[in-house]
């Protein structure tokens, strides 16, 4: 029997997201995945945090609805206001990573046709989530401080727009960070045109120079921004915890749904993590964090300064897992990739074909340095170096 499914499984099926994933080529080195460094999960800690919650008084396998997440929120409340952004523990829901926050805040506010203003580039696991409500996408060009403020400006007055997602910190995929400037005069526009924010926040704790700035719901002044933050990249991923904070009408319509998705997160992890910020020092972890990803980061940095070609221009993050390269425009680097950098040189990156809403934009690609070794940094940059020339050569002919 031929089945019919929803419309949006269709819309979703062409996300992209298979690409992140590794590939079985045992030469391949691949710059595609966001994932942190495994060497670096804080893993005896976080075990011994796992063994005293379940040889604890209390089972943790029963259903805790309503009960289990209230010290974690807490933990998260704290580490919030350390970064200067004050939010009661009664305004935070922990959720299954933030990937499941921005399913959460598409399902509440976008109806077919509503219109959302997204990055450009910006990250293919929000447009994934997104594609199933079917909004009507206007992408801002990113710039070397945030989005284009003046064209999110000339949107809003034009075109009626519910929504903006903004990665502000070390934005995936391009590794920018919006200025102070910019973060003030977007929360003007949204106070201004009526519109709410999701600020994703993923990387924010991962800074390896620079100064940090204000969060935008630090300075959100009318309950516009939804925060979206996750401990997958600062702990470790397959714990799945991340959290999710928005004003009290938001909320409380957020937390219906989440109920609805999947009654509670997983009590086990939620003790787990804790047990962990209770009893060991997130702080020192993070720094050591910072330190061995800066170092990650300069050994990219210096590859592509030595290898790229003349035609090829690359980003200098100040923290973050990215980098982001770009070519001339009439050259396509999904086309490379599956040409000449895959299969001749066994190197991968994500091209910007599925970074972008409208699927168009090929000239551009993310570049991930957390998941590789120093070795492979250097090698696969030249490999990518060689490939790209290759890839040049024959589009010119």
């Amino acid at each position: 029997m031929e089945e019919e499914f929803a419309s949006r499984v269709s819309l979703t099926s062409k996300s992209g997201l298979n690409a992140i994933y590794p590939s079985r080529d045992p030469e391949m080195i691949s710059f595609t995945g966001g994932f942190p460094d495994a060497n670096l999960f804080p893993t005896q800690e976080l075990g011994n945090s796992f063994q005293n919650v379940i040889g604890g008084a209390q089972t943790p396998f029963q259903y805790q609805i309503g009960q289990e997440s209230e010290p974690l929120r807490e933990q998260i409340s704290k580490l919030l206001a350390a970064d200067g952004t004050q939010v009661s523990p009664s305004k935070i829901m922990v959720t299954q990573g933030a990937q499941q926050g921005l399913d959460l805040v598409a399902k509440l506010l976008i109806n077919k046709g509503d219109g959302l203003v997204v990055e450009g580039p910006t990250y293919i696991g929000a447009l994934a989530a997104f594609d199933a409500y079917e909004p009507t996408y206007y992408t801002v060009e990113m710039e070397e401080d945030g989005m284009n403020l003046a064209d999110l400006k000339k949107i809003l007055i034009q075109q009626q727009v519910k929504l903006i997602y903004t990665i502000p910190d070390f934005q995936n995929p391009t590794g920018t960070v919006m200025s102070l400037a910019k973060r003030k005069q977007l929360i003007e526009l949204a106070n201004r045109y009526n519109v709410l924010i999701i600020e994703d926040a993923p990387y924010r704790w991962l800074r390896y120079e620079g100064k940090s700035l204000p969060t935008l719901k630090s300075l959100d002044t009318q309950d516009r921004v939804i925060q979206l933050g996750s401990f997958s990249k600062i702990l470790a991923p397959a714990l799945r915890l991340g959290w999710l904070t928005a004003g009290k009408g938001l909320f409380e319509r957020l937390q219906e749904l989440k109920g609805g998705s999947d009654l509670e997160t997983s009590s086990l992890m939620i003790q787990t993590v804790n047990y962990y910020l209770t009893h060991y020092d997130l702080d020192a972890h993070l720094n050591q964090l910072q330190k061995s990803y800066q170092v990650k980061r300069n050994a990219m940095m210096t590859a592509m300064e030595n290898y790229l070609p003349d035609f090829a221009h690359y980003m200098r993050p100040q923290g973050g897992f990215f980098t982001w390269l770009t070519v001339p425009k009439d050259l396509d680097l999904e086309k490379i990739q599956n040409s000449q950098l895959k299969p001749n040189f066994h190197v991968m990156m994500i091209p910007s074909t599925n970074l972008f809403p409208d699927k168009k934009h090929c000239n551009g690609a993310r570049i991930n340095f957390s998941n590789v070794t120093l070795s492979q940094i250097d090698s696969g940059i030249q490999r990518l170096a060689n490939g790209l020339s290759s890839g040049y050569q024959k589009q010119s002919v």
